[in-house]
């Protein structure tokens, strides 16, 4: 007797290969993807590798100072699943709110930088920390993302002055001008001259007129120049990177042991903890020049593998801000961009640095190099650069902000970051 009952039918899959079980992760044309899984994965394999490579590196110097030869990588571990917490708390904030505070933690990166300066910590000559009971704190860390917050609700609310005329052009650079003081006396030139140069870059991409830019890029060129000539130890800097072996064992220690470390590591490297130079040769091998490690255990492959996933970042994060703003959301666009703009230069100015390209600046290189306040930022960066993405896609819009609200009644506005 036959049924009209319709029947079930069950679909047994056979087993997927892990090729095709992480395909499917990376995977960007599903209806319930919220997120961007390639950003992601692009941050967690950078994590991955620091945390590696800060183990590899710092063994011998944590054995020298502290006996423990895992006590730099047991709180590089530490601070990457802080990191994480803290991460998973700014996804669920919405990015309207960052704008709402922009100008309170403006003001509270202006005043930590101050207070470092009568109660912070000294290290070889500079005073950039705050000692928290166990942990160390470097402000300048946290400065800048509070400043790109700053800027990107700044190009929001004062669009067409910014354009329009000289006063709000200017009037974006006294905050920016504020800082630079507070970190010139700590001495700190190599933030200044990321903040500086990611200003410069978020007021072009917002509209700026190119007499205005390019005015303010001879100012800030002259003034750089100034600051380099007017202390010995930077002059000593510029000239030693030109031409390191002229004094290998004084001003030029440093990069002939990382154009060494390089030249050892060829095209795929000495392997994996077999790193010469981080033997007490290299100073500073798992922080500033954790790139040169790196280049001697991984070798060429590895130092290209690294480029790429910062480039992959902030590649991302651009066409993430061109997106925004062609939703006409201009402060999550801004807010995108000004973090894309701010991971490029401080991984430039680390690579240029370790591989002699520009003078050494102490930059660390985002979530590869030893450093808790560097990597507890670039974890939160991170963390706005996804919910920034989710909202982009999914049309969340917790309130519009008075750029989006002049948007609305006025028109769309061009930028050169977006489109009409």
């Amino acid at each position: 007797m036959r049924t009209t009952e319709p029947q079930l039918e069950l679909e047994i899959r056979t087993g997927d290969s892990l090729w095709q079980r992480v395909g499917r992760v990376f995977q960007q044309s599903g209806s319930m993807q919220f997120y961007d899984r390639h950003m992601l994965w692009a941050s967690l394999i950078l994590l991955a590798l620091g945390l590696v490579m800060v183990a590899s590196a710092s063994l011998p110097t944590a054995e020298r100072l502290t006996g423990n030869p895992f006590y730099f990588v047991t709180r590089h571990g530490f601070y990457m699943v802080l990191g994480t917490l803290g991460a998973l708390l700014v996804l669920m904030i919405p990015v309207a709110r960052w704008q709402t505070v922009s100008g309170w933690l403006c003001l509270l990166a202006i005043a930590m930088l101050a207070v470092v300066l009568v109660v912070g910590h000294t290290v070889n000559g500079a005073t950039r920390w705050l000692k928290l009971g166990p942990f160390t704190l470097q402000v300048a860390e946290f400065a800048k993302l509070f400043f790109v917050i700053y800027m990107a609700s700044y190009l929001d609310r004062r669009y067409d002055e910014v354009r329009k005329n000289w006063k709000g052009f200017m009037k974006a650079l006294l905050v920016l001008g504020v800082l630079t003081v507070l970190l010139l006396a700590q001495p700190d030139l190599g933030t200044v001259v990321v903040l500086a140069t990611t200003a410069m870059t978020m007021l072009w991409l917002a509209g700026a007129r190119a007499v205005q830019f390019f005015g303010l890029v001879m100012t800030v060129l002259i003034a750089f120049v100034l600051l380099i000539a007017a202390e010995p130890y930077r002059m000593a800097r510029v000239t030693s990177f030109m031409n390191p072996w002229d004094d290998p064992f004084n001003t030029g220690y440093q990069l002939t042991q990382s154009l060494m470390a390089f030249g050892r590591g060829d095209w795929l490297g000495q392997g994996l903890g077999n790193s010469v130079q981080k033997l007490q040769y290299l100073p500073e091998a798992h922080t500033d020049f954790i790139l040169s490690v790196i280049g001697e255990e991984l070798g060429f492959v590895g130092v290209l593998a690294t480029i790429l996933l910062v480039a992959f970042i902030v590649i991302k994060a651009m066409l993430l801000g061109q997106k925004a703003l062609r939703q006409k959301r201009p402060f999550s666009g801004y807010l995108a961009q000004g973090i894309g703009i701010w991971f490029s230069l401080q991984a430039a100015v680390n690579m240029g640095a370790a591989s002699g390209l520009i003078p050494t600046k102490g930059l660390t290189l985002p979530f590869v190099s030893y450093g808790g306040s560097s990597l507890l930022v670039m974890c939160a960066a991170m963390a706005i650069l996804l919910r920034i993405d989710y909202e982009v896609r999914t049309g969340y819009r917790l309130q519009r902000s008075a750029g989006e609200a002049a948007q609305v009644k006025g028109g769309p506005r061009t930028a050169r970051g977006g489109s009409r």
